[in-house]
């Protein structure tokens, strides 16, 4: 981590600190503090828009450490999501599990079946790794609506009302915090995961895999592992999905969103776990755009061109990160704070 001018680490346990100025904690402080106080002044709609955006920084951050960081890219990262989201609902809803206990559970299948799925990618990279993970969408998809005893098919599945030892957890601004507290988890541990001796492997893999494998490095061990951490990150995320609905359907994890998901890390920086936020705010901030202009557009343009515009802007935005700034958002902000930190040096 980059430190401002004439802030220097004087011991191991201070170069590993992920909050190492004054400056840093009272950001992050006050950071916290303004996402505390989301629901006391935002509308429903906007608060479902930031618990939405909570949960997609948990899938995302499953993904980045798959893709952005491993180098194994999965287009089918929805469909694990619907794993999860299954998951949930059968085991609150049939199996009768309290929430707490459900929600890992359901990370945690997800994971196993990202394990099953992931096998091929022992033999295969690139371009038929990403035609494998598509196939594990619809594959998923295609059992999901076979097995309608177990998951309810086309009609999907009804939830019922999160407890928490308890307490119920319902309403918009509840549910809010519940989603507020477990993405900060999951930063932390995305962040953390990228520090770890599985971590470096991850980075060595993506970088250059034979010599990953000539230095030791167990490219079948860790390959398996990026999916399994990938997918109980997505299989989390779908299960509060799912649960913020109170039903479970495959129409809520189209396979879109998967491409959605990697246009989010080419905006915000490939492999990056604060450029995961960066981008997920900026890909869903557009979105929402599009959809407050696009009304008032269809007066002037073609109203079906008006229609398009949340699709438009999105992938817009990629285009041209692609062209001018493939390393995304995270680079652009790491060279103005590289900046301004050397200053006056």
């Amino acid at each position: 981590m980059s430190l401002p001018s004439g802030t220097f680490a004087q011991d191991y346990a201070q170069d590993m600190r992920l909050m190492r100025t004054k400056a840093q904690w009272g950001s992050m402080g006050l950071l916290l503090v303004f996402l505390a106080t989301i629901p006391l002044w935002a509308s429903d709609s906007n608060l479902t828009t930031a618990t939405i955006i909570g949960i997609t920084i948990i899938s995302v951050h499953g993904l980045n450490i798959l893709t952005g960081n491993c180098g194994l890219v999965s287009m089918g990262h929805s469909g694990f999501m619907m794993v999860g989201g299954y998951a949930m609902a059968i085991l609150s809803a049939k199996v009768g599990l309290p929430f707490w206990a459900a929600m890992p559970a359901a990370g945690l299948i997800a994971g196993i079946v990202g394990v099953l799925f992931g096998l091929p990618s022992l033999r295969i990279k690139g371009f038929y790794l990403i035609m494998a993970t598509v196939s594990a969408y619809f594959i998923i998809h295609w059992l999901i609506l076979q097995f309608r005893d177990l998951t309810g098919g086309t009609d999907g599945l009804s939830v019922p009302t999160a407890t928490f030892f308890g307490l119920a957890i319902k309403g918009k601004a509840t549910y809010y915090y519940l989603v507020l507290v477990l993405a900060v988890l999951a930063t932390l541990v995305a962040k953390n995961i990228l520090r770890t001796r599985a971590g470096r492997a991850f980075v060595a893999i993506r970088d250059n895999d034979l010599a990953a494998e000539v230095m030791g490095v167990n490219l079948w061990g860790y390959r398996l592992q990026a999916f399994f951490i990938g997918c109980v990150f997505a299989g989390v995320a779908g299960a509060l999905s799912v649960q913020y609905y109170s039903y479970a359907n495959v129409e809520q994890f189209p396979f879109f969103d998967s491409v959605w998901f990697l246009g989010m890390l080419i905006v915000g920086g490939m492999g990056s776990t604060s450029g995961v936020i960066y981008g997920v705010l900026a890909i869903k901030l557009l979105q929402l755009l599009a959809t407050k202009i696009g009304p008032s557009l269809a007066e002037v343009v073609n109203p079906q061109a008006a229609v398009g515009l949340s699709l438009i802007l999105p992938s817009l935005a990629i285009i041209l990160f692609l062209i001018f700034a493939p390393r995304g958002i995270e680079h652009i902000w790491g060279r103005f704070r590289g900046y301004y930190q050397a200053w006056p040096f």
